[in-house]
This record gives structure tokens, sequence and C-alpha cells, in this order.
């Protein structure tokens, strides 16, 4: 008899102790993003222009503020609207965050304003670990 696949059981454990967790709600204008970052026990929430590398500076201020609370961070964990940029927002943080190679790499046209028919529906709504 072959089991079933349970989907409440997570395939990769979720290490508090190093990983930064942020979700993002997105506007045209503005991004608030709120994280969970380990040794920290302040939860910050920020508004930032609605700009990839606002979001990369904050996500590597993070990892930094981490990194002075004595934690290393080895995983960035990200959750984000499918639809407009976020599908494209995530792969562009993948690319640009110092950080081993992730399987696969990025490919040309995974930037936050194009390349893709996230907005068309294509992408299922997801959260996204980088390395």
């Amino acid at each position: 008899m072959s089991q079933s696949f349970d989907t409440s059981r997570s395939l990769t454990a979720l290490e508090q102790d190093n990983t930064i967790i942020a979700v993002i709600e997105m506007s045209k204008a503005k991004w608030l993003v709120a994280a969970l970052i380990p040794g920290l026990k302040r939860q910050p929430l920020k508004k930032i222009d609605a700009v990839a590398p606002a979001l990369l500076k904050l996500m590597q201020r993070g990892r930094d503020e981490a990194g002075r609370a004595g934690h290393t961070v080895q995983r960035i964990a990200v959750a984000y609207e499918a639809a407009g940029d976020g599908f494209w927002l995530a792969r562009w943080l993948r690319a640009h965050l110092p950080a081993e190679p992730a399987p696969g790499g990025g490919q040309a046209g995974d930037h936050p304003n194009g390349g893709g028919n996230a907005a068309a529906g294509q992408h299922p709504r997801r959260a996204l670990p980088l390395p």
C-alpha cells in the first residue's frame, strides 16, 4: 500500500536561529515589510519605497543585525504577493543577496519589472526561501 503525501508536514525544517522571515505588503508607491530576525526581540516593521534595491538594503541590514546579536543568517524566507512584481522581486533578491549560489541560479529576465507574466496569474502564491 502506498503512502499518501501529507502536506501538513514540512520537508525542510525551519531553523529560526538562522532564518530571517520577511513578509511584504506591496503597493505601487510603497512596500510595508515586516520581519522576524534571529536574535532580536523586536519585530521590525518598515515602510520603504517600492524599489527592489531598497528591499535588498533592508534584508542586508537585518542580516547584519542578526550577526551582531550572535546569529549567522543562512536563509531568508520571503512571503509576498504573486501579482505584479512579487514573483520577480523574490527572484531578484535571490540573485543579489551575497551568499552561495542558489541551485539553478538566476536566469536572464529575472528582475522586478519584467521578464514574465506574473500579473497574468501564471505563478502561484508562495513563500520563497533565499540562500
